[in-house]
């Protein structure tokens, strides 16, 4: 993340304090023109980073993708049938 457009900026910004419900739209707009915005996101997915702003979304956000994600793993395996486990 060395050349994160978040590089030297407040991290408050992407930090907001507990119970603060306001949508972090200044971090949101930093992360929406940097260059690594997806690997940034891919990385918080993949680690289960529920805290701050990653990739340009919230811990909502991110937990509605992952949801999303199961659900449609879910999908393909149901659409696969029950051959598929014996190969």
């Amino acid at each position: 993340m060395d050349i994160g457009a978040c590089r030297g900026k407040d991290q408050h910004l992407f930090f907001p304090p507990d119970g603060h419900n306001l949508l972090p739209r200044p971090a949101i707009e930093i992360c929406n023109t940097c260059p690594v915005q997806l690997a940034c996101l891919a990385y918080a997915l993949e680690h289960r980073i529920d805290d701050g702003v990653w990739g340009g979304t919230t811990r909502n956000q991110r937990r509605r993708i992952l949801r999303a994600r199961r659900a449609l793993r879910l999908a393909n395996t149901l659409s696969e049938g029950p051959h598929s486990a014996y190969g």
